[in-house]
């Protein structure tokens, strides 16, 4: 029986690449930014045919042992375009794959390894195992023939410990959440490097579809605390300070939440709370008003809930 995502994706391919063109392809350029760490960006937009879906960053570190990966991108395509880049980069083909969260753009590209190699917190794998299947659908809808033969495979190696050694180099493990109900972050204790994940996104505005406001603040409370020398984000350019994106998450967060109760206290609706006007601190942040307007949706009916109806009066 064919299911709705492999109907979705079949439908989708045939008109999205014309039959005579080329195979579509990622184009993929490390930055390094440490000793044996590079980091592949994502593009600074929503989710579309024009980027095929990889707007996450992606994080490549060499040890003796091979390649260690943090997330894999959003597709089995990018999986193995990423394998490839990574093998070549280290000299030794990938070893491990660390996923941050739950979303797409992060994890579908895991499709293109070896399960034993995947890992992922306890919390995390079962975020996957109830959520993660469910984007498949939108995935293929939007994306159609970047996402051709993907299916997300569920970690085989379970994060249980604070730290781990992959060869001769120690990563410190941080399970979090906020962002997520499952948020992992990376500290490489050889050079001070952070990989925060989507817990800390730079110059382009956080996304809440699964957000805890509270949580998320004490999980940058805690990254702020570890002494760090960089962070790679989630979502934007390299930090090359300890805690400028962190700061910046943070303030755009407190900002967002204050808005929304504002806006809610005030009786104002979703359309209107959307349309709120955006500090001038927060002007060069890309993808400002859609990830408000993307947040009105995921949180306002919370804040509204926090006012007494008037018809219960």
């Amino acid at each position: 029986m064919i299911d709705r995502r492999h109907l979705l994706g079949g439908i989708a391919a045939l008109f999205a690449v014309p039959a005579a063109s080329a195979p579509l392809t990622y184009v993929l350029v490390p930055e390094p930014v440490a000793d044996g760490i590079w980091l592949i960006r994502g593009a600074d937009e929503d989710i579309r045919q024009s980027n095929g879906g990889a707007i996450a960053n992606i994080t490549v570190i060499a040890t003796d042992a091979g390649a260690v990966l943090v997330d894999a991108g959003p597709s089995l395509r990018y999986g193995r375009q990423l394998a490839e880049v990574a093998a070549k980069l280290v000299g030794k083909p990938v070893t491990r794959v660390y996923l941050t969260h739950l979303h797409p753009d992060h994890t579908y590209g895991d499709a293109a390894f070896d399960p034993a190699a995947i890992a992922a917190t306890p919390a995390l794998i079962a975020s996957l195992k109830a959520e993660g299947g469910g984007f498949a659908d939108g995935m293929y809808r939007l994306l159609g023939d970047w996402m051709r033969g993907t299916e997300l495979r569920l970690p085989g190696h379970v994060v249980s410990t604070p730290d781990e050694m992959v060869g001769a180099r120690k990563f410190r493990l941080l399970p979090l959440a906020g962002h997520s109900a499952a948020d992992l972050a990376l500290l490489d204790t050889r050079t001070g490097t952070l990989v925060a994940g989507d817990l800390v996104f730079h110059d382009r505005a956080p996304s809440t579809p699964h957000a805890d406001l509270p949580r998320w603040r004490t999980s940058l409370d805690a990254l702020k605390a570890l002494g760090h020398t960089r962070v790679i984000p989630g979502h934007g350019p390299l930090d090359a300070t300890p805690n400028a994106a962190i700061d910046q998450t943070r303030d755009w967060l407190d900002w967002l939440d204050g808005a929304l109760g504002d806006a809610a206290g005030r009786g104002l609706d979703m359309v209107e709370a959307g349309a709120m006007p955006i500090p001038p601190r927060f002007a060069a942040v890309k993808e400002a008003r859609y990830e408000l307007q993307r947040s009105v949706a995921h949180l306002y009916p919370a804040f509204e809930a926090r006012w007494p109806r008037v018809d219960r009066r």
